[in-house]
């Protein structure tokens, strides 16, 4: 919600009144995959969607501030807020930092 990670669960829609809303389905444009989704499709980080969804969202934002960098350890704390009952969490993690060594590459 207006470019912050937010838990659609506890947020009324009133709140939501005259806010930008972003979903997981915005991220892909133009027919093409945000890199953060195609890191996790490359690898193997998609579980049963619900989880996978609030990993994303919850990424994009840092992700989109070029000054934020990801190694494993700060990965695992940025998405320390999202819990995966799917399995564990090194695909995740692995797939946050390719998309990011990506970004800063792509320069």
């Amino acid at each position: 919600m207006d470019g912050q990670p937010v838990r659609s669960c506890t947020v009324l829609a009133v709140q939501a009144n005259n806010s930008r809303i972003e979903t997981v389905e915005s991220l892909q444009q133009d027919g093409q995959l945000h890199p953060l989704q195609s890191s996790f499709s490359k690898c193997h980080a998609l579980q049963c969607g619900f989880c996978t969804s609030g990993f994303l969202m919850t990424l994009k934002p840092l992700y989109d501030d070029d000054e934020v960098t990801l190694d494993a350890t700060s990965a695992r704390e940025a998405i320390s807020g999202n819990i995966c009952r799917c399995t564990g969490y090194q695909q995740i993690v692995e797939a946050t930092v390719e998309a990011f060594n990506c970004r800063a590459h792509d320069d």
